[in-house]
């Protein structure tokens, strides 16, 4: 049997560099924003996710999306 991803949710993670320890290592934080809706292309949410980095007091260091689904057995 096949199975079947129904799209539910979409969410787009950020992750900025805010800086670096005593070691000299980075220090990361994430910025996630749900709420994206689970149709929108992955081109799409690369673009937005460009146009909030340009708006982040820190660096861009990673874009990721996480997608959620409902999997069922096709008949």
């Amino acid at each position: 049997m096949p199975v079947t991803n129904t799209p539910l949710a979409s969410s787009l993670r950020i992750r900025v560099q805010t800086g670096t320890n005593a070691n000299g290592q980075p220090i990361y934080r994430v910025r996630t924003y749900n709420r994206v809706k689970p149709e929108a292309t992955d081109q799409d949410v690369y673009d937005v996710a460009q146009a909030l980095g340009g708006l982040q007091v820190y660096p861009v260091s990673a874009i990721s999306r996480i997608n959620e689904g409902d999997l069922s057995a096709g008949a």
